[in-house]
């Protein structure tokens, strides 16, 4: 019901320009929670050619984080090496939220979704899986094998579907200037496509389309949190309500309530309750019970009394099960926030 037979689905690697500001934003987010479980943070960044801009607000007990220190390793770490300029701007949480989040209430308004399918292990369309493995891929090839010292951090990857069958497979691979195009292909459809993706004989292979991909990270382009929803989420296969998810701590439930939902689809059909699962849910801000839950299986039959009843979607309620004050939030900016097992929404649990 909720995927096509037709789609393409992308990914990003952690050295593009958009993925550079939602994992500094996360280790910001992190480092105020090792300090303070009780941080409230909202922290976006911004980075365009040599130039780095961390603003939001934040609510904490701790001192002296240093956010251009962070941002500074996390892009190290990455595997960028030019110089940046960062201008920080970080306030204090406007008191009128804090109202409502002071009382257990939710920390914006908004409609946060979750799916579940029981097509791979992952609970995910096989595509969506394939093409964060593909870009994950880029990574460790470029980090731990000697035949790959040309890859560069950027880099982007993309599967079309036809039919139930995979289509084409496009990676585009930041890379080293005394490497030509046609080696590039060779090396990434024998050690990475194939590997992933198995019989590539009736599969369109296209790798750097413009013929070169030299310029990469905030060198080419310009970059911002939360610009990669769809990378973050379902790859565009089901509704989103808008909201990022990087830079912010749990009580803003666009992160949380979106975990909450991925919880409760991914559980509902791991139970086998559903092959699909579609989990919705809207809050009004400063208010703790949601206006809305709402729970459809493949055939569009309501399970929203079967989510009520097994899952709080109160903030707080939310919080305390998922365990959402630990630093865990940089390991979710790359490569899909729903793939990663041993994160707290995708733990399976029985209802039996």
């Amino acid at each position: 019901m909720f995927k096509a037979s037709t789609y393409t689905v992308e990914s990003v690697t952690s050295g593009h320009p958009d993925k550079i500001c939602d994992q500094i934003s996360d280790a910001i987010l992190d480092e105020c929670l090792k300090r303070d479980r009780e941080a409230r943070v909202a922290v976006e960044t911004f980075g365009s050619h040599g130039l780095l801009v961390i603003g939001g607000e934040i609510t904490t007990r701790a001192n002296h984080v240093d956010f251009a220190e962070i941002a500074r390793k996390v892009y190290r770490e990455i595997g960028h090496s030019d110089d940046l300029k960062i201008l920080t701007n970080v306030v204090k949480q406007s008191p009128d939220i804090s109202l409502g989040v002071d009382t257990g209430g939710a920390g914006d308004q908004g409609i946060m979704y979750g799916f579940a399918c029981g097509e791979t292990p992952e609970y995910l369309p096989l595509a969506l899986v394939k093409v964060h493995q593909l870009a994950a891929g880029l990574e460790k090839l470029r980090k731990e094998s000697p035949k790959f010292f040309w890859l560069k951090p950027d880099g982007k990857t993309q599967i079309t579907v036809l039919n139930g069958k995979i289509k084409s497979v496009l990676i585009s691979a930041q890379h080293d200037e005394k490497i030509g195009n046609n080696e590039i292909k060779k090396l990434l459809t024998d050690y990475l496509i194939k590997p992933f993706i198995g019989d590539i004989s009736d599969i369109e292979i296209l790798v750097n389309p413009t013929g070169k991909f030299i310029i990469g990270g905030f060198e080419a382009d310009t970059g911002l949190t939360g610009r990669k929803i769809m990378v973050d989420t379902y790859g565009g296969l089901i509704p989103h309500g808008g909201g990022c998810f990087s830079g912010k701590d749990p009580t803003k439930v666009d992160r949380s309530a979106a975990y909450m939902a991925r919880f409760a689809a991914k559980n509902i059909v791991a139970n086998d309750l559903a092959k699909e699962c579609l989990v919705s849910v809207a809050y009004a801000i400063g208010r703790a019970d949601p206006l809305m839950v709402e729970a459809v299986n493949e055939k569009g039959e309501s399970l929203t009394e079967l989510v009520k009843s097994k899952f709080d979607f109160r903030p707080q309620a939310i919080i305390e099960r998922l365990n959402l004050r630990k630093p865990i939030y940089r390991q979710t900016a790359a490569y899909g926030h729903f793939t990663k097992p041993h994160l707290p929404w995708e733990k399976i649990i029985s209802f039996y």
